[in-house]
């Protein structure tokens, strides 16, 4: 079971799209939650910790998580994705664009 955290800046649109996207595929747990304090959903150390993989959808976002977190994200595998915030919530595109970006990465299922 592999598990992924996706990351924006609020956890409105991007990183709630992924979400939704990739806890369809068998063999994935996925979560998702944002980096700015008024996020739907703020990241915690413990989301973190409980993540194989950690995805965030711009550098800046990268940035913020390493400024952070620094002393959680010992080991752990974070790849930028490089989508930048002009999908709306499930927007086709935008779904196109995550498969595309992160499904390489995870293998085949």
């Amino acid at each position: 079971m592999k598990k992924l955290l996706f990351l924006c800046s609020k956890n409105k649109l991007r990183s709630p799209t992924a979400e939704a996207v990739f806890s369809e595929y068998e063999g994935l747990e996925v979560e998702s939650a944002g980096l700015n304090q008024d996020a739907e959903i703020p990241l915690s150390a413990e989301m973190i910790e409980w993540a194989d993989i950690i995805f965030v959808m711009e550098k800046s976002h990268r940035n913020k998580l390493s400024k952070n977190f620094q002393s959680f994200l010992k080991g752990k595998r974070v790849v930028c994705l490089d989508i930048l915030d002009e999908y709306d919530y499930m927007d086709l595109d935008l779904i196109k664009l995550l498969k595309d970006k992160v499904l390489p990465l995870l293998g085949t299922f």
